[in-house]
């Protein structure tokens, strides 16, 4: 469903001034149930959030554009490379939508940073001897982070198991 050749000018990735948070990078998700075929998408991305408005573009290997989501208070809108535009309230709800799978879209805002303090809903924290926090579990994610830069983790590694199904999802984002 996300294939196709670009259509949109992806976001170029920028230095971070005041609120601004870039990063872009490399991806790869994966599903499996037992006695089914693992599904598996793989590409690249470019994470922009400014002043409370999130853009991710999802491009295939090759960095043509399969997907564009916007992220406003309220809001969320994924527009695909042939044009078609589904939106919903929120981004979680739109990518489940979208490739049927649960992606934690809300909370890689805050995954993807460093420092990142603990909230009250995660749990099993582990912290590094620099006292970043390295794995926790939140929202039914397994959540691994590694490679820190002084933006954040460079590796993620998400993790879910849901009524059968294994999903992990791979974020590797690339030194600015």
């Amino acid at each position: 469903m996300l294939a196709g050749c670009a259509t949109q000018a992806p976001v170029a990735p920028q230095a971070l001034g005041g609120s601004e948070f870039v990063r872009h990078g490399r991806f790869a998700l994966r599903a499996e149930e037992p006695n089914q075929a693992p599904e598996a998408v793989q590409g690249g991305f470019v994470w922009r959030d400014v002043n409370g408005r999130l853009t991710l573009d999802l491009t295939n290997p090759f960095g043509s554009i399969l997907a564009r989501v916007v992220v406003n208070p309220g809001q969320a809108t994924l527009t695909q490379s042939n044009g078609e535009i589904l939106s919903a309230a929120d981004p979680d709800g739109l990518v489940q939508q979208a490739i049927g799978q649960r992606v934690p879209v809300r909370d890689l805002r805050e995954w993807l940073r460093s420092p990142l303090g603990s909230s009250p809903s995660m749990q099993r924290v582990q912290r590094d001897n620099q006292g970043r926090i390295v794995a926790f579990e939140q929202h039914g994610w397994k959540v691994e982070r590694s490679r820190f830069d002084q933006m954040g983790p460079r590796l993620l590694v998400l993790s879910r198991l849901e009524v059968g199904k294994q999903i992990v999802i791979r974020l590797i984002a690339d030194t600015p």
